[in-house]
C-alpha cells in the first residue's frame, strides 16, 4: 500500500454500463486501474488512481469507433496490466472523507459520497466558502 499513497487523486466513472478494454487501454497510461474488462461500473465510481494532484472523471464505457475503411495496423489485441484488487481492509484504510466502501458479496468497491460530478463540486465549494 505504500506506493499507493504517492498517488493522491483519483480516475472517477462518469457513465454507468460495462468497462470497455479499448477505453481502459486509454486510461492505463493515466495510472493504476481498480476495475477490468466487462465489470459493471456506474456514475462516481472510483475505477483508479493517478498521480496528477486532482480527481479525473473519466469514461470506461466509451466504445471505440468504428469505420467503414480497414486499417492497415488492424487491431492489435489489447493487453492491459492485471488490475489492483482491494481487499476490505485495504479499502478502509485506503479511503478519504470523501470517499465509502461498498460491500457486496460479489465486489468491494470505492466510490464518492457524492456520485455525480455536480453534486460533488458544489460540496467541493460549500466546504470552500464554510457553508
Amino acid at each position: 500500500m505504500k506506493y499507493l499513497k504517492e498517488l493522491t487523486a483519483y480516475l472517477i466513472s462518469n457513465d454507468q454500463g460495462e468497462a470497455i478494454a479499448y477505453s481502459l487501454d486509454n486510461l492505463e497510461s493515466r495510472g493504476i486501474l481498480f476495475i477490468a474488462p466487462g465489470e459493471k461500473v456506474y456514475e462516481g465510481m472510483i475505477i483508479g488512481m493517478n498521480s496528477r494532484g486532482e480527481d479525473i472523471t473519466v469514461n470506461p464505457c466509451k466504445l471505440k469507433k468504428q469505420s467503414n475503411i480497414r486499417s492497415s495496423a488492424a487491431d492489435e489485441a489489447i493487453k492491459l496490466s492485471p488490475p489492483k484488487i482491494m481487499t476490505l481492509e485495504a479499502a478502509l484504510e485506503f479511503i478519504n472523507d470523501d470517499e465509502l466502501v461498498e460491500i457486496t458479496p460479489d465486489a468491494i468497491r470505492i466510490r464518492k459520497r457524492y456520485l455525480t460530478e455536480i453534486e460533488r463540486r458544489k460540496q467541493g465549494n460549500k466546504l470552500k466558502t464554510g457553508n
